[in-house]
């Protein structure tokens, strides 16, 4: 028989976290990588420097994200979710400060990717959600919370675009201090525990890895999430110099456009959350990488004809969002229903995977949008990344049936 669900009461940290407490823990991660990006040209002016050198803010971000998520998977199924949290948390306040006392850009990448640790918001959330429930369950919970969140980097732009025109960029890290501090309140005041029993030892763990990288279905999973997301880090890596560059938005407006994802993504979420525990994660993940590209591919085919104006563009890009709002929560339930017993150190290594192949895409992005063509070769990459997306799910559905 499956053990009753531990009741939960908002703000009782005796009991699981409210679902309101693991939104706000999710969306300041997701609102600390997009939030700026309307703001990077002119980052880029204010400390003189070139923009390929101020994008690396978004790509040694999730650089330094992937790595630290090796550790906080681990460490949390080691001490807890919540102090790793706590304390997560506390170094992200310390990290904005810096950046906003930053007098040269080289300070500002250090204290940028300081933020990163606030990726454990991302990788913990999905652990206590499984750690509540099984693995079907655990994606239809992961998907509802990620359409709560969903909100967050919709508006996220927007409100960075509006703030950079009003009051300059550094407005935009001012709001992510002043949000960081309210949700360290609220981790501290609803979070209880839920990585109950025994606290396995590091070297325990570290036995434990072999295992769990030696199955193919870990790796499946991994990879469609990698390939899938990889196409949403093209667009934070490619999007901003896209929109002011290529199609000369204004900063209020490209944030805006900006939000696009966004839109998609709740609604996919909203469909994972209804439909996965009835027709399977591996079928809703097939379903959403294929539909993304599908959108992909239009996307190509328009920007090498040259039929693909901003609003084109950003429109199609909805696919991008909606595609992952279907297919991630069933791919992070999947990775972590291998091993349950380390669905920690799981959520922190498919993390990692995922958001490391999301760096060196975002950085590639940058590095394509220079050699000229418009927005074709970032509408290349983006159709590439969800393609493979596509075989990599098709595989582990081929290995289940042998």
């Amino acid at each position: 028989m499956t053990a009753p669900r531990a009741p939960v009461r908002f703000l009782d940290r005796r009991t699981p976290p409210h679902v309101a407490t693991l939104v706000a823990v999710t969306g300041l991660s997701a609102l600390a990588m997009n939030i700026f990006l309307p703001s990077l040209p002119a980052m880029t002016e204010w400390f003189g420097t070139d923009y390929r050198l101020m994008q690396l803010s978004v790509s040694l971000y999730l650089g330094v994200s992937a790595g630290l998520q090796i550790v906080i998977g681990p460490v949390s199924d080691r001490f807890g979710r919540r102090s790793v949290l706590l304390w997560a948390f506390v170094l992200f306040l310390i990290a904005t400060a810096g950046t906003l006392l930053a007098g040269d850009v080289a300070t500002f990448l250090a204290f940028r990717m300081m933020q990163a640790v606030v990726a454990a918001g991302m990788v913990l959330s999905r652990a206590v959600i499984r750690d509540m429930v099984p693995a079907e369950e655990a994606a239809s919970m992961i998907g509802y919370v990620t359409m709560g969140m969903a909100f967050v980097p919709m508006v996220g732009p927007m409100i960075g675009g509006a703030l950079d025109e009003a009051f300059g960029w550094q407005a935009n890290f001012t709001l992510l201090f002043l949000l960081g501090l309210g949700i360290l309140w609220m981790i501290w005041a609803d979070l209880g525990e839920t990585a109950a029993g025994h606290r396995a030892r590091f070297a325990d763990q570290v036995r434990q890895y072999p295992e769990l990288l030696a199955s193919p279905r870990f790796w499946g999973y991994c990879l469609a999430a990698a390939f899938a997301s990889g196409a949403f880090y093209a667009y934070l890596g490619g999007a901003p110099y896209v929109g002011s560059e290529v199609f000369h938005l204004p900063p209020g407006r490209l944030g805006l456009y900006l939000g696009a994802p966004a839109l998609g993504y709740a609604a996919g979420n909203f469909i994972a959350g209804r439909y996965s525990a009835h027709y399977g994660i591996d079928r809703m993940i097939l379903a959403g990488t294929a539909l993304t590209t599908a959108g992909m591919g239009l996307l190509a085919a328009l920007s090498l004809a040259g039929l693909a104006g901003a609003d084109v563009f950003f429109g199609l890009i909805v696919s991008v969002g909606f595609g992952n709002g279907m297919a991630l929560p069933g791919a992070n339930a999947g990775m972590l229903s291998v091993r349950p017993a380390l669905a920690g150190t799981a959520s922190g290594l498919g993390g990692a995977i995922m958001i490391g192949g999301g760096a060196v895409i975002s950085a590639a992005a940058g590095w394509a949008l220079g050699l000229g063509g418009g927005a074709a070769p970032l509408a290349l990459l983006m159709f590439a990344c969800s393609a493979a997306s596509v075989i990599s799910i098709l595989l582990v559905l081929w290995r289940g049936g042998h």
